[in-house]
């Protein structure tokens, strides 16, 4: 399941993945990070794991299609979650994105929310 919140008039999007996120997530997900790059030419990505899982096969092809496709529409991503997810998904991301991408620990959320922001 992803949790998805947009921060009015601005480019950031915050999600929290708990468990595992499927396609009708991204059914949900997609479309508002169209219209955030459409509308502010970049996206500022808060990506938390809370208990994560991981994807269904079919939502990790709409995930790694996106961000082929927008590679240089995010500007920053934020990844929060245990250490063990750390060079997994900084790995899985770099070919994908042009982003700066930093890691947080799940205590440092304020932190995180702070730099995305910045």
């Amino acid at each position: 399941m992803l949790k998805i919140h947009h921060e009015p008039n601005t480019n950031i999007l915050m999600t929290t993945a708990v468990k595992k996120i499927d396609q009708a997530d991204y059914d949900r997900l997609l479309p508002i990070a169209k219209d955030i790059i459409e509308k502010h030419g970049t996206l500022r990505w808060y990506f938390e794991m809370e208990d994560f899982d991981g994807w269904t096969m079919e939502a990790l092809w709409s995930d790694a299609k996106f961000d082929f496709k927008h590679r240089n529409d995010f500007e920053k991503i934020a990844m929060v979650g245990r250490k063990d997810w750390m060079d997994w998904m900084t790995q899985l991301m770099k070919p994908f994105t042009s982003a700066e991408i930093k890691f947080f620990e799940l205590e440092e959320q304020a932190a995180a929310r702070a730099w995305i922001k910045g």
